[in-house]
């Protein structure tokens, strides 16, 4: 009997003394590379889910900037503008984010509207490029929910896009 073929008959022996079945595991890597690959696997997942876990950090943060002042080119702790507040946000959480709203939006993967999630980044654009930016929270019949600092004379809250004129980015990976 091959080698590979007793290690399996004796695996699936030592699994049905334990009363489990064989069908209920995953199978294990054949070879080194393929082990290898699978570990590498594994380490991406678990950095992708620290990376997004900041994120919802970040989004956190700025959550509790609501009703703090807007301020032209202010990036915290109590006021701020739109790149400010999540300049802030994402920095406390652990990220290095450009200052401007035109730069955060270079600085992240663009996605699709449909594929936002809470702590993605929202950038607003018109004929001279991207003017604001916002924080995405979720979709509400239909509408997306945001944080922001909208502007003078105003707070840090909760809105829906004043416009349809938006994109979605994001610094999770993949």
């Amino acid at each position: 009997m091959p080698a590979t073929t007793r290690t399996a008959r004796a695996s699936a022996l030592a699994l049905a003394g334990l009363g489990l079945a064989a069908s209920t595991l995953t199978a294990l890597p054949a070879t080194a590379a393929d082990q290898a690959e699978v570990q590498t696997q594994v380490q991406t997942r678990t950095v992708a889910q620290r990376v997004s876990a900041r994120v919802v950090s970040a989004k956190d943060i700025a959550m509790r900037q609501r009703g703090d002042a807007y301020a032209y080119g202010a990036s915290g702790p109590d006021r701020f503008d739109c790149s400010g507040l999540i300049q802030y946000s994402y920095r406390r959480a652990g990220f290095s984010v450009p200052r401007t709203s035109g730069a955060q939006a270079g600085f992240t993967r663009r996605i699709a509207k449909k594929d936002m999630r809470a702590g993605d980044l929202m950038f607003f654009y018109g004929s001279g490029g991207v003017y604001h930016a916002a924080i995405f929270l979720k979709w509400s019949r239909g509408h997306a929910v945001m944080v922001h600092s909208p502007g003078s004379g105003q707070r840090v809250r909760v809105a829906v896009p004043w416009t349809s004129s938006w994109f979605g980015g994001t610094l999770r990976r993949g």
